[in-house]
Order: structure tokens, then C-alpha cells, then sequence
């Protein structure tokens, strides 16, 4: 178990670049654990105890095959413990509790992130979209045995030639009127459905997007619910597949490709919420236009990037609290003893590799919690508007990419920090590495979503000025040019450059505050948007090839000012968690913490900073040497700050964070000890030469 006792009372290391004091502080472990844990923490903590089973955790060393038939019997387990059917509805044995159910899901990477991932393929895509985008006929014919796993099922939508782009695939489902039935073809080899977990081996049915078909008309992208094979695992007449086989990571998973050569297809297994064909091949919707239909429907299946953006920050919180266990422990070098080596955490560097990405994580575990709070609120009705909808698309696609990508660096930092250790597979460390690194490419590659982020920025950014009249637009150009007057010239930097001289405390002081930080990071999202919906404002004037290469020229500046929006959104949930903190030791470390984190973004970016005349040489360079303080503020919180996320050892089961590191060092510390009591250490050559001198 997690040791949430209080404390002992921890002297602060005293400065090394200036007098400034630093208070003392100690962290209610139990109370920030509570916080951490969020809105479903209950749901969180059950999870938990049923990811603490050995019969559910990821064995190293098997083999493909037996991985995932290993992965496939805890499936039978989450099904008959009924958890992860919490979303459905409760008239066929779910808890309409949506948020609970994706908090409980993300879970599961504690126990294997292939067990975690194979799940969310069965209920968070097959079934959810059988749930979200089908009627109450799907719902009580088709989901009990969704639920059950008497119906294992694939998500048919990526194919080989279209992975983000969904709305150019290429399979079809074309009405066919004398028959009363859908025909579904592949036609041709770039159109075959591909990566799609549970279609190489144990799924009977597939939920399959095509392009529906009907009187020589395309309505675009639908969805199909398709049986795969029968019984006995053979494919049914007209479906065939292959199997991806070995991958980089997440092997407990059996993804393939299926492929469809005339197919028929039911009328009613049309999954018809967004769009029906009736008896006489007629097409009908409630949503006129086919690309607000298209969003709409992609929308429903938004909880998959929810669920990702969560269980890699878990995943970035367990490398971290296998890291920074181990560098609290381990010891390596006499840097300021003859006899006792250094605990690798008291060096600065590693200080500095380790304890910003953990501000970063919890930033992302606050954020996340309140993304979660959107979701459910969405999903359970209690805000469902389309405008609702779209907020909620776009913080999937700002959150998911920074948290995923945030994963794939701490492991990786974390893995180094361990050393040869943290190479070991038994330290947990490289296999989450490897079964994270797909997330920033799946369900929406990275780059891609943050695209979409900054269209929609771009399109809030030209409704201000839709309906407004030539003196609000005159208004908004002198403002822009008064802007870049100001900061574009010497005036700031030379104002700053006085006010800062003299110390680092004095340099840094109003950057550490809340809305100094807070305007700093909006003006840079504002900044980037504006100069990019400046250079794209006469893209309606050109032609369809020009306007492509005018919006491919800012395609980067985009994504950047994308990035940006996630980072403020995170550092904004941050900001709300260090309020709600009532301790006064917890919230004086997590606000620094929480200074960490914006800090930390602003040196990330600081050449846009200093470019733009935002932030003076002197104050940049007070940035990091404050960061480098504040690290060291920290140090002697760390393990408390990692402690909090309450994994157990059953949870991280890492040799390297079990305390038997602590012990081989006391063991050796032992032996020297009394090496030196008995008068028995050998003399070191070089303290002879220097006598002999």
C-alpha cells in the first residue's frame, strides 16, 4: 500500500542563486491523492482494485498468440465484473453514467494497456457506436450480447488509404432496390478496412463505415453493423481479412484487415440515428446538410480520444512514479562525501529532467478531470446543444495530442533516468513506452487534430468581426498596429530591461503571477491566430488550387497556435485545482508546482517571446534560473507529489520502485561502515602518492 501517513517536517534546501526565502511546507498525501483522483474517484478506485489482480495484469515474455488469448480471458473477467457497461443504458443492465464509466476504463492500463485498448475497441467503439449511432431497435437486439461478449466486434472505419480522413473512404454500400438490401464492396485493395482490433481472430461482427448508396446518389459516410465469421471463426461468404500481425507495442490485440466483396446487408442493420433509406430506396435525415451530418456523427464516437488523453497521463504518472522512486533511492557518485554516494534526485540535472514533466501530469490530470465533466454532461443530456458538441470535439482534439505526446517524452525520460535499469522489462517502463507509442496516431493522428483545433479557432476568430460595421473593423486595425508598434520596437524591451535590473527575484516577480501568467499565454494563442487569419483573409478570392497552397503555407503556424490553445486550456485547469486546495503545506507545494508548469511553458517558447517582444533578454533569462529554483523548492516533495497518485505495488509492479533499491544501497552503505569501524578499508593508491609528494 501507498503510505498516506503524514510526513515528518522536511528542511527546504537553501538557495543557490539569491536570498529569497523558502518556506517550509508538507503535503497531505491522502488529501491531494483525493484531488488527483478527480470527479469519479470512486469509480477510479474500483478500477483500480480489480487492475491490482495478477489474473489481469500482462505477462513479459509471451508470445503473440499467447498474449492475446491471454488478453481476450480478462475480457470474459471485465465482462462478468459488468464495469466497462456503465455507459449503456440502464433498461438492458448499464448505469447511463458516462463519465464514471470512461474514469474506470482508462484505469486498466495499470493492469495492460492492450487489455485496456482491446476493451475500448469492444464497448468504447463497437458497441458505442452501435449505442450512439443506431436506434432503440439496435439497442435491445444487438447491445446485451455487445455487453456480454457473446458478440466480439471490430470498429471498421480506417481503411489502408484513408486514416484520418474518414470522409473519403472508399468502401460503398450501395441500395439495392429489387433485393431491399445494402451491398457492401471494397473495391479495390486501399479500400480494405485496416488496424482494426479484435477482426484478426475473435470478432463475429463488425460495425463498418461506408459510403451509402441509394438512387445513383452518395450520402456519404453511414455505418453498418456486419457479421464477420461464424461460430466456428471461419469468415462469412464475402468477407475476407488477414491479420497485422507482430506490432511495436499493445500484441495482446488481434488487429487485421477485413475486406467485402457483395455483401448483403439487412436494411435494418443501417445503425439509422443520423440517416435512413426506406423501402423504395428513399433517403431521409434530420440533418440537412451532409457535412454537419458527417461532424455530428463522428462526434458520438468522441469518447475514444477522451479516454486516450486520460490513460496517458496515467501511464505518464506511473513512469514517473517509478522514476523518481528509484532516483530517491538509488545512489551514484561521492560528489560531497569520502564515503556516501549521492541519491541521483539531489542532482540537479535530474532534478530537472524528472519533476517538470510531473508538473506537467498533474496539469494534465486536472484537465483531464474537467474535460471528463464536459463529456459527461454532453453525453448524459445535461448540456447536449450542437455548440456543446463542437466544444467538446475540439478540446478532444487539443487535449489528446499534447497528453499523448507528453506520454511518449516522460517515458522515455523516465526510462533514461532509471538507466540500465529502466531498460529491464520487469520495470514496467519500456513496455508502457511501447504500447503508448500508437496513441499519438490513433484515434486521430496528432497532427491532424490539432488542425482541426485551429480551424475552429480560426472560425471564433472571424465571428467577431461577421456582422461588423467599417469603424469596428478601423478600430481592430489600429489596435493591430499599435500592438505591433509597441512591441515591435525597443519602448518594451528598454522599460523592462530597467525594471529588472538587479536580482533574479526582482527579474521574475510579476511572471510569477497568476494573471501575468495567464496573459502572457492567451496573448500568445490571440497572437498566432490573428497573424494566421491575417495571411489567410483573401484565401476566398482565390482559386480552389491557390487557396490550397495559401492554407498549406500556415500549416504549421496552425498547429503551433493549436499546441498553444491545449497548453493554455491545461494551465487554466490547473489554476482552478491550486484554488479548491483547502491544506495550506498541499497548496503551497502544488502552487509552486502549478508556477512550474507556466513557467516552464513560457521558456518552452521563449524565442516567440523574445520575437515578439512580449518578454525582455534579462526577464527571459530570469525564467529559467527561476525554474531552476523552483525545481529545487520542490525536490524534497517529490516523492509525496508522485505518492499522491495512489499507486500501490500491485499497480506499478517495477522491481526498481518496490524499496528493494533502498535496500541494496543501505546493505552497501552497511558494508562500508563497518569496513571503516573495523580500521579494514584498503587504502586508496592516490592518498598514498599524495603523502609520498
Amino acid at each position: 500500500m501507498v503510505d498516506t501517513a503524514p510526513r515528518p517536517h522536511i528542511a527546504e534546501p537553501a538557495a543557490t542563486t539569491g536570498p529569497i526565502p523558502l518556506p517550509t511546507a508538507h503535503i497531505d498525501v491522502a488529501s491531494l491523492g483525493r484531488a488527483l483522483l478527480g470527479t469519479w474517484a470512486d469509480a477510479r478506485l474500483r478500477a483500480r482494485k480489480l487492475a491490482a489482480d495478477p489474473a489481469m495484469h500482462r505477462i513479459e515474455g509471451l508470445s503473440m498468440a499467447e498474449h492475446r488469448e491471454r488478453t481476450f480471458q480478462q475480457m470474459r473477467t471485465l465482462a462478468a465484473n459488468g464495469q466497462v457497461n456503465r455507459a449503456f443504458p440502464s433498461a438492458i443492465g448499464g448505469a447511463d453514467d458516462h463519465g464514471g464509466n470512461i474514469a474506470g476504463f482508462e484505469e486498466l492500463i495499470i493492469a495492460d494497456p492492450s487489455l485496456q485498448i482491446k476493451a475500448g475497441v469492444q464497448w468504447g467503439l463497437f458497441g458505442a457506436a452501435v449505442l450512439h449511432l443506431g436506434t432503440e431497435h439496435h439497442h435491445t437486439t444487438l447491445l446485451p450480447d455487445i455487453m456480454s461478449l457473446a458478440v466480439p466486434g471490430a470498429f471498421a472505419m480506417t481503411e489502408t488509404g484513408h486514416g484520418s480522413d474518414v470522409a473519403s473512404i472508399a468502401t460503398t454500400a450501395t441500395w439495392d432496390q429489387a433485393a431491399g438490401e445494402f451491398v457492401l464492396n471494397t473495391p479495390f485493395r486501399g479500400a480494405w478496412k485496416d488496424y482494426l482490433g479484435n477482426a484478426a481472430v475473435h470478432g463475429t461482427a463488425a460495425v463498418v463505415f461506408a459510403q451509402l448508396i441509394t438512387q445513383g446518389v452518395n450520402h456519404g459516410v453511414h455505418a453498418f453493423y456486419v457479421p464477420i465469421r461464424s461460430a466456428d471463426g471461419e469468415f462469412l461468404p464475402g468477407v475476407g481479412g488477414e491479420d497485422d500481425g507482430l506490432k511495436g507495442g499493445l500484441n495482446g490485440i488481434d488487429n487485421g484487415r477485413l475486406h467485402f466483396t457483395d455483401v448483403r446487408v439487412p436494411r435494418q442493420m443501417l445503425l439509422n440515428r443520423y440517416g435512413d433509406v426506406d423501402e423504395d430506396g428513399t433517403y431521409a435525415s434530420p440533418i440537412s446538410s451532409p457535412g454537419r451530418r458527417f461532424f455530428t456523427m463522428l462526434g458520438t464516437l468522441v469518447q475514444g480520444r477522451v479516454s486516450l488523453d486520460g490513460s496517458a497521463t496515467a501511464a505518464s504518472a506511473m513512469g514517473l512514479a517509478i522514476a523518481i522512486t528509484y532516483g530517491n533511492q538509488r545512489r551514484q557518485f561521492t560528489a560531497s562525501s569520502d564515503t556516501d554516494e549521492e541519491v541521483l534526485l539531489d542532482y540537479q540535472r535530474h532534478q530537472r529532467r524528472l519533476i517538470p514533466r510531473l508538473a506537467t501530469t498533474y496539469a494534465q490530470t486536472f484537465a483531464h478531470d474537467d474535460f471528463l465533466v464536459k463529456f459527461d454532461a454532453v453525453f448524459s443530456g445535461k448540456t447536449d446543444t450542437d455548440e456543446d458538441r463542437q466544444d467538446l470535439e475540439t478540446l478532444a482534439a487539443a487535449l489528446k495530442p499534447l497528453s499523448t505526446w507528453h506520454a511518449l517524452d516522460t517515458l522515455q525520460e523516465a526510462r533514461e533516468a532509471c538507466g540500465g535499469a529502466g531498460y529491464l522489462a520487469e520495470n514496467r517502463i519500456t513496455g508502457l513506452r511501447q504500447d503508448l507509442d500508437v496513441f499519438v496516431t490513433f484515434e486521430g493522428d496528432n497532427n491532424v487534430l490539432l488542425q482541426l483545433v485551429a480551424k475552429r479557432l480560426l472560425t471564433d476568430y472571424s465571428s467577431r468581426f461577421a456582422k461588423a460595421d467599417a469603424g469596428a473593423l478601423a478600430r481592430y486595425v489600429v489596435e493591430q498596429a499599435a500592438d505591433r508598434a509597441y512591441h515591435g520596437t525597443g519602448l518594451r524591451r528598454l522599460s523592462q530591461t530597467i525594471a529588472d535590473f538587479g536580482s533574479t527575484a526582482r527579474s521574475v516577480g510579476q511572471l510569477r503571477e497568476t494573471n501575468i501568467q495567464r496573459q502572457l499565454l492567451t496573448d500568445r494563442v490571440e497572437t498566432m491566430v490573428s497573424g494566421i487569419a491575417n495571411a489567410l483573409r483573401n484565401a476566398r478570392k482565390l482559386s480552389k488550387v491557390e487557396a490550397a497552397a495559401l492554407f498549406n503555407s500556415q500549416q504549421n503556424e496552425m498547429i503551433e497556435a493549436a499546441r498553444a490553445h491545449g497548453e493554455l486550456l491545461q494551465w487554466e485547469s490547473f489554476t482552478r485545482a491550486v484554488d479548491q486546495i483547502t491544506d495550506p503545506g498541499t497548496r503551497q507545494v502544488v502552487s509552486w508546482l502549478h508556477d512550474l508548469f507556466g513557467l516552464g511553458l513560457i521558456e518552452k517558447h521563449l524565442s516567440w517571446y523574445l520575437i515578439h517582444g512580449r518578454l525582455s533578454p534579462q526577464r527571459a533569462q530570469a525564467v529559467s534560473a527561476y525554474i531552476d529554483r523552483l525545481v529545487t523548492r520542490l525536490r524534497p516533495h517529490a516523492q509525496d507529489l508522485v505518492d499522491a497518485f495512489g499507486y500501490e505495488p500491485a499497480h506499478l509492479r517495477a522491481a526498481i520502485a518496490s524499496g528493494a533499491e533502498a535496500e541494496r544501497q543501505d546493505e552497501a552503505r552497511a558494508y562500508i561502515a563497518r569496513q571503516a569501524a573495523a580500521g579494514t578499508t584498503p587504502v586508496p593508491e592516490k592518498s598514498m602518492t599524495a603523502k609520498r609528494a
